[in-house]
């Protein structure tokens, strides 16, 4: 039996002026128990507005969910009692000591630090040293990692964690990910929004998610495997231009920067596409590129998905 499940939701806000925002469209997909899940996607995608529907404390226009079995309109309450939401924004007390916020935690769900205290010993090592010091007075990883003991104390079923690594630095970034690992290894359901790529990698599977809609949902490994298409890594001195003149290009479906190069993704698979690339920069007078074959990354499929035609 999957543990949340998503059907066909739909939720739109008042827009200024006249008609609606859509901020989720025709949104489906299921999450199985024990699951690593990664919402991917760019602000504004409607991550947030989905786990505010999935956690009871919005309802959606249209469509049907579950957490653990339980409806999110009917069940309200009982879910309430089986999940833990950190929210995007720190939402703690920060005129509140770490200790006082933890305590105040686990007292809403009759629990206390010390019954729950194997599933956030490893996280609650790391921020007990400053547990006198007031949340607003933390760093933003001890931010993160309070509000993770706080999300925890009362060992929920699922986790909910609305782009837990936004704003912190690698470091902390990587330690969370660890915490993350530990936890689904605990039997606890998790799901994680981000707007970092790279963090796709690191979930069992992911959907990936634009303007209110899911693009598509597989392992990382799986969107990579039936990518299909062959991506060219090209370098220039002048890297504007370079990327005006490569979305001329005739055989180029998409074309987007990529760190110190552009990522163009051609419409054949042809390896004769690199020489045809080559002459073609040459006529614009762009000679100093280098064209190398790249593997597609999650980037890749994420753009390559955004060009597709949605449906109606």
């Amino acid at each position: 039996m999957d543990t949340v499940t998503a059907e066909r939701l739909d939720r739109t806000f008042p827009a200024e002026g006249k008609g609606r925002i859509t901020a989720l469209k025709d949104v489906s997909f299921t999450v199985g128990k024990g699951e690593l899940f990664g919402i991917i996607g760019p602000d504004g995608a409607g991550k947030t507005t989905l786990f505010r529907i999935l956690t009871t404390l919005m309802l959606a226009d249209s469509g049907k969910a579950t957490v653990g079995g339980l409806d999110v309109v009917r069940d309200m309450k009982k879910i309430r009692q089986r999940v833990g939401y950190m929210p995007g924004r720190f939402s703690l007390y920060q005129d509140l000591s770490v200790e006082e916020n933890l305590n105040f935690f686990a007292t809403i769900f009759n629990t206390s630090i010390e019954e729950n205290y194997d599933l956030v010993k490893d996280i609650y090592v790391q921020i007990e040293p400053f547990r006198k010091r007031r949340a607003g007075k933390l760093s933003g990883g001890m931010k993160q990692k309070l509000a993770l003991c706080c999300a925890l104390i009362h060992r929920p079923e699922v986790l909910f964690l609305d782009e837990p690594t936004t704003g912190v630095d690698a470091v902390s970034r990587k330690e969370f990910w660890e915490m993350l690992r530990r936890l689904r290894a605990e039997g606890i359901t998790i799901l994680v929004s981000t707007p970092y790529m790279d963090e796709a990698s690191l979930c069992d599977r992911v959907a990936l998610m634009q303007e209110g809609r899911i693009l598509g949902i597989d392992r990382p490994q799986g969107f990579v495997e039936r990518h299909g298409r062959t991506i060219w890594a090209i370098r220039g001195n002048d890297m504007y231009r370079l990327l005006q003149v490569l979305r001329q290009f005739p055989g180029a479906a998409t074309v987007y920067p990529f760190g110190d190069r552009a990522h163009l993704t051609a419409i054949q698979n042809d390896v004769a596409v690199s020489t045809d690339l080559y002459d073609f920069l040459h006529q614009q007078g762009l000679d100093d590129v280098i064209i190398e074959r790249a593997a597609p990354g999650i980037e890749d499929i994420f753009m390559d998905l955004m060009k597709q035609p949605m449906p109606a």
